[in-house]
């Protein structure tokens, strides 16, 4: 897997102080992306265990809140397979951090079903690990700009823990 950009600091993609990973890699293509850069597998910088070390030291502050993981998709099924391990890690190492991550998918219909279309050995790993989901691809025609933490109306913010949607 490869990924973009680290932020250390970020405020635009969660609740309170985060580390942000974008990873590259995403089939959704939405009009309007506002990321396109990264629907490449190929752009940017190879996903190693230096980075992850890199990431879990940016965490160590007690200020961060916790990670947000966006790309590109993370749950593509070559993203899936190298973040499930890694966002277990961070579970462990954190567990009073919070993990939030985007995708394109749906989460009750690409997911979560054993027969979704992205649902993979990798995806309940990754489920288990994620407090917040913001799922739903971005759809331009429903953009709107006074949300908290989403691009278009149709996205929705799931907390997982809860098994319910927030209104933030």
């Amino acid at each position: 897997m490869n990924y973009g950009i680290i932020k250390k600091i970020d405020i635009a993609d969660g609740l309170g102080v985060r580390v942000s990973l974008f990873v590259s890699g995403c089939r959704n293509h939405c009009k309007g992306c506002h990321n396109q850069i990264t629907w490449d597998f190929n752009f940017g910088k190879p996903f190693t265990k230096e980075t992850e070390d890199e990431i879990i030291e940016a965490l160590k502050p007690a200020h961060i809140a916790g990670l947000t993981v966006l790309g590109g998709e993370p749950f593509e099924e070559e993203n899936q397979e190298v973040l499930a391990p890694f966002l277990e890690r961070v579970k462990k190492e954190f567990p009073n951090k919070n993990i939030w991550c985007y995708t394109g998918y749906l989460y009750d219909k690409d997911l979560l079903p054993q027969d979704g279309r992205k649902h993979t050995p990798y995806t309940n790993r990754m489920l288990a690990c994620i407090n917040i989901l913001i799922d739903g691809p971005y759809i331009e025609k429903e953009r709107d700009l006074t949300l908290n933490f989403r691009g278009s109306r149709n996205q929705r913010i799931i907390d997982l823990e809860h098994n319910c949607l927030l209104k933030l």
